[in-house]
């Protein structure tokens, strides 16, 4: 197994050249850069394990980089900078930093910081996949990766309430946003609908239930 890699986004050289020599030592693997405008561009090429970000780089500040990442990503993410303020501390914790240094530093210290965010992160839970698995292209929905025999009505049904989980839909809108053009549909043909659908996602899911019945208003999926 290869070890973890880090990317190290320092504009300072002497500075990284300890850091690397360090984190090195300590057995990562480490990438080091000195622009943030590099930063997601080499990600993309090469994705690393950790982020060592310093706060203020040419091109794109720490912050505004830690920004962009967390739309996409959980990656660990330790900031580094020479601001001592509370007020940057809690700005940085704010935009996703996942721990923080203050310049000056031990490299000791951010090597025993990587090691225990590096521990937190291989110990956290995995990401439970999806319940349900929406393929609009073939109009087919799987539930914990199982095919479920969706009638086309039941199919859109289902897509309806699983596109907006939580929104409560009355009977009248599901007939709106699910029944197929110039089909004739009646007000209780929905509750007819939501008891097949129960009854086949029962078969995967057993006794759990995801479409709840709201009462006098219609159902929601959650």
């Amino acid at each position: 197994m290869n070890p973890p890699r880090i990317l190290l986004v320092e504009d300072e050289p002497r500075i990284a050249e300890v850091m690397v020599a360090y984190l090195a030592q300590a057995g990562y693997l480490v990438d080091h850069l000195e622009r943030g405008d590099q930063v997601l561009a080499h990600m993309a090429r090469q994705a690393p394990s950790l982020l060592v970000l310093d706060l203020m780089l040419p091109g794109i500040d720490g912050i505004s980089l830690c920004q962009q990442i967390r739309l996409s990503s959980a990656l660990p993410i330790i900031m580094v900078t020479a601001r001592v303020e509370e007020i940057d501390r809690l700005l940085g914790f704010e935009v996703g930093a996942d721990d923080y240094l203050c310049k000056p530093f031990s490299p000791r210290e951010l090597v025993a910081r990587v090691q225990a965010l590096m521990r937190r992160s291989l110990s956290a839970a995995p990401p439970q996949p999806p319940l349900f698995d929406n393929d609009i292209a073939s109009q087919r929905i799987r539930c914990q990766g199982q095919l479920l025999s969706l009638t086309p009505q039941e199919y859109r049904l289902l897509g309806v309430l699983l596109a907006a989980p939580g929104r409560i839909y009355s009977r009248t809108q599901l007939l709106e946003l699910a029944h197929s053009e110039g089909a004739e549909v009646f007000d209780r043909a929905v509750d007819s609908h939501i008891k097949n659908l129960r009854k086949k996602i029962a078969t995967v899911l057993g006794e759990r239930e995801v479409i709840h019945s709201v009462y006098g208003v219609g159902y929601r999926y959650e």
